[in-house]
């Protein structure tokens, strides 16, 4: 039984494992996509979205943390440069997985893990998604303020049928 077991452990040692994420990891941030197979595509998600959320603070602490978890200079530099730039504004969920088959060896199933906001197909042909930069972002608690708006618009138009009477009346007179 799993009880209690939150990592996957890949069937790997610890330390095998820790540089197993850390290479991948690094892979990932250098190139913004790789491919896998799901199993340490699901795990290494879990081990580098918390280095992303890091990188949004650019701090030396923030830096020391996300080279213990990387252990390349380079990897750190990419992670505070231009990544914190694309995804300095998402709250959460920078790393998208995509199932792609099969592997034809030994059928494992595969998967491509990518930066959400690096895949320009996706994003409506813009890199950063800027697609709509006038546009006000909408989220789930806006609905509610579009009923509103949809019953003041509803309260002008009621007026302006009104006042159409009225002038209308009016020149009969």
């Amino acid at each position: 039984m799993r009880h209690g077991k939150k990592i996957n452990h890949l069937s790997r040692t610890a330390a095998h494992r820790k540089a197993l994420m850390r290479n991948m990891s690094c892979a990932l941030i250098e190139y913004k996509r790789i491919n896998t197979t799901l199993a340490k595509a699901k795990a290494l998600r879990r081990y580098v979205e918390p280095v992303i959320t890091k990188a949004k603070d650019n701090t030396t602490h923030s830096r020391r943390t996300a080279f213990k978890y990387l252990n390349q200079k380079d990897a750190v530099k990419e992670l505070f440069g231009p990544i914190r730039d694309k995804v300095g504004d998402r709250p959460g969920g920078y790393l998208r997985i995509i199932k792609t088959g099969f592997r034809q060896g030994d059928a494992a199933e595969m998967a491509m893990i990518e930066f959400v906001d690096f895949n320009e197909v996706y994003n409506g042909g813009s890199a950063g998604g800027k697609k709509d930069e006038g546009k006000k972002k909408r989220t789930r608690r806006s609905k509610k303020s579009t009923k509103s708006t949809e019953a003041k618009a509803a309260a002008v138009t009621a007026a302006a049928v009104e006042n159409k009477t009225e002038k209308a009346s009016g020149e009969e007179e």
